[in-house]
């Protein structure tokens, strides 16, 4: 019989994935869990694997096309007969195994869905303050289009080169009716530098990824939903430094990276205690505030495919070193698309440390409906005023971003003196409870 596999929800909240690589092809027999297709999403990039034993009757889609979740995917021609409820039974509880595999970020290249892998396997993935070598496709390079086969023959017919044709489908899919754009643009000099010659193009034309989809959405969502409000300030940390340093040492012994970063993170952690509103979100449905109690904090790391933020859970409760130590693996596995969707959610609260590339102060958009985002600058050798003397100090620049609709002026000082005050003390951390 036809069995038809739909696209299934990874994750919560997720709608449409992207093909990135089929791994079968019409004709082919395939074994239960056996990968199928390579889809990326919002979240990860994760291999779909065969629901059943048979034999691939309809491919639903080609690469670079975006598939709705619960929209079929594969036809495979099965020996098995399943009546219409044990179907939807069966179908419920592939869905969810593939689901929990990818919540569990399985490595095992045999479990039920594969590795996360790479979207660009040749990239270098460094830290943010350092270049990164990606495959870019240059002004003067050729893009090859993504297009529909009536496209593609209209083009022919035409003679008109269909990688020059910017394509308005998802993912810059190339439309027929892009084509006979295209062949009226041309006709009219005047408008072919919009377009490109077939010498050099005059732009290049980068289909937008579901991660950046998805930033962009969060982005204008948090905007339209949250009242910003910024505060700016800076704190020496000349103590913060001279610590750092005595331990850093011993930290890469263990092979842990001791960077600012864990102590800003232990700092909101216990700040956050002391002023819960920032640690909160507002359920407008049922006019209330949701104060959280657990102190879950979301750290920005520039990946080569768009920003992420992975979580640190329960910061206020975890050492120094194995804050540092959580940072480095979970940044590892950001920059290599290795997240877990579990890594990645529940967060309270932000951090996103620009200045390590080089920003000074910014207004950092809220990670909605997170009621705060701490933005860290690049931290800068000054002139400071000290027992009455003039001495160079380290300034560490804060820019703090809320939901003023959650927080007042007030208490968003109050928050953010906490922090500095942990920042210039850092063994104030050992006195608190």
């Amino acid at each position: 019989m036809r069995y038809i596999f739909n696209f299934p929800d990874l994750g919560e909240g997720l709608e449409e994935g992207t093909i990135l690589e089929w791994y079968v092809t019409k004709g082919q027999q395939v074994n239960e869990g056996d990968p199928l297709v390579q889809m990326e999403t919002d979240k990860v990039v994760a291999d779909i694997p065969s629901p059943r034993d048979g034999i691939v009757a309809v491919l639903h889609g080609n690469v670079g096309d975006v598939i709705k979740v619960g929209t079929p995917l594969v036809e495979i021609e099965t020996t098995v007969a399943v009546s219409p409820q044990n179907e939807l039974s069966t179908e419920s509880n592939k869905e969810k195994t593939i689901r929990e595999a990818i919540a569990e970020g399985d490595d095992d290249a045999s479990a039920v869905v594969g590795t996360m892998e790479v979207a660009d396997k040749d990239a270098i993935l460094p830290a943010s303050s350092e270049a990164v070598q990606e495959n870019k496709t240059s002004a003067t390079e050729k893009r090859k289009a993504l297009a529909t086969p009536v496209a593609r023959a209209m083009a022919k017919e035409m003679d008109i080169d269909i990688n020059l044709v910017p394509g308005s489908g998802p993912s810059g899919r190339v439309k027929s009716e892009d084509i006979l754009n295209f062949k009226k643009a041309i006709s009219n000099p005047v408008l072919v530098p919009q377009y490109g010659t077939t010498k050099e193009e005059d732009v290049t034309y980068i289909p937008l990824t579901q991660i950046r989809k998805t930033i962009a959405r969060n982005m204008l969502h948090a905007k339209h939903n949250a009242a910003h409000m910024s505060v700016f300030e800076e704190v020496e940390i000349s103590g913060l430094m001279a610590i750092r340093d005595r331990y850093k040492k011993k930290f890469a012994d263990r092979g842990v990276k001791l960077t600012y970063l864990a102590f800003i993170v232990k700092a909101v952690a216990m700040a956050l205690k002391k002023h819960p509103q920032l640690n909160s979100q507002i359920d407008s449905e049922n006019n209330r505030m949701i104060v959280r109690n657990r102190y879950h904090i979301g750290i920005a790391v520039d990946a080569p495919d768009g920003l992420m933020v992975p979580v640190i859970r329960d910061a206020d409760k975890l050492s120094i070193f194995r804050i540092a130590q959580q940072i480095e693996e979970l940044a590892d596995k950001a920059r290599k698309r290795k997240l877990t969707i579990d890594e990645m959610k529940e967060g309270s609260f932000s951090v996103t440390s620009f200045g390590s590339i080089g920003g000074i102060y910014a207004t950092p958009v809220i990670n909605y409906p997170q009621a705060g985002i701490l933005g860290i600058g690049r931290i800068m050798q000054t002139p400071i005023v000290r027992d009455n003397q003039i001495v160079i100090g380290h300034i560490m620049p804060l820019s703090l971003s809320v939901d003023h609709r959650i927080v007042d002026g007030g208490e968003t000082t109050r928050f953010i003196y906490h922090v500095m005050e942990y920042l210039t003390d850092p063994l104030a951390f050992l006195m608190e409870e």
